[in-house]
């Protein structure tokens, strides 16, 4: 792959939901191309959200700028309207554009089960998971597109779990987690429909098995050590770091043929194997294709031929 190093120089990204995982991996890879990067979240230094974790928004913000790009951090839920068009609003007054738009935005960790039935599961609960997943997209497209179609190119990234082929056939954990990660992929396509008569793009993107911070904890591991999981978990082995999933992001809005890709949905793994980026450990893993032919074939856990 050619050095992109500086290749976003000179473009704006909002990064929805940046304060961990997949991204605040997007939000540095976009950093480490030159990008100035707006990431958003609820947890700051001095509060946090109900999820109650340590990472914060001005974490990944310098993380952005020790990358190479600049890092801006806004306190944002992206449920309360007037606060992502007042963040609209600040992206305009200071920089006058937006050319890459991530609605990374989740936050249901805590809310699904993995065993109850729709009709045992916590109606609350479940309709938070809606709001938190798929409202908070829609807020923030509405609000946002207008500035990213001022000029032609701009791209948006729909980020999910799963891709459309993967999810029409597979039903995912639980009732209102299949229908939040089916919906974003579906927004994406619609997105990509509205958007293509001003020159824009819109995609939905996957990563694998993240090794997200809380996945790392719940493994008991960390990143140095991850592999101490596979005695446990060992299609575990497939897994991939946050980076790769956001240089897949940075390849897609560093490539000049980008609408190419309008309203199709990608994985990290498979997009590796178009644009030639790895993941921090050198390795291409492509999990969808994996958890297909191998883990949910019941087979062994074997990555040959698939990182």
């Amino acid at each position: 792959m050619s050095d992109t190093s500086k290749q976003l120089s000179g473009k704006v990204a909002l990064v929805a939901g940046a304060t961990r995982g997949a991204g605040r991996g997007i939000a540095v890879e976009l950093g480490a191309t030159g990008a100035t990067v707006y990431v958003t979240g609820r947890t700051t230094r001095e509060q946090r959200s109900e999820i109650d974790r340590p990472e914060t928004i001005e974490e990944t913000a310098e993380l952005v700028t020790a990358a190479g790009g600049q890092g801006i951090a806004v306190q944002v839920d992206h449920l309360e309207r007037e606060q992502v068009r007042a963040l609209v609003e600040r992206i305009d007054a200071e920089q006058g554009r937006l050319d890459v738009l991530v609605n990374d935005i989740w936050g249901g960790e805590l809310l699904f089960s993995w065993s109850d039935k729709l009709w045992e599961h916590s109606l609350d609960d479940g309709l938070r998971i809606l709001r938190l997943a798929i409202d908070t997209h829609i807020i923030t497209s509405h609000y946002a597109l207008p500035l990213l179609i001022r000029k032609p190119g701009g791209l948006v990234v729909e980020v999910t779990d799963g891709t459309v082929e993967y999810n029409a056939s597979n039903y995912r954990v639980s009732f209102f987690y299949d229908l939040a990660k089916v919906s974003v992929t579906r927004m994406a396509f619609a997105q990509a429909k509205e958007l293509a008569e001003h020159g824009g793009t819109a995609v939905s993107l996957t990563p694998g098995w993240l090794r997200s911070e809380m996945m790392l904890e719940h493994f008991g591991v960390t990143e140095a050590n991850w592999g101490d999981a596979l005695a446990n978990v060992p299609h575990f082995a497939i897994s991939e770091t946050p980076a790769f999933v956001g240089r897949a992001v940075a390849a897609l809005a560093g490539d000049p043929e980008v609408n190419r890709w309008n309203g199709e949905s990608l994985s990290s793994g498979r997009l590796a194997q178009v644009y030639g980026f790895t993941d921090l450990d050198g390795s291409r893993p492509d999990a969808w294709r994996y958890l297909v032919e191998v883990q949910d074939a019941g087979k062994p856990a074997d990555v040959t031929g698939y990182r």
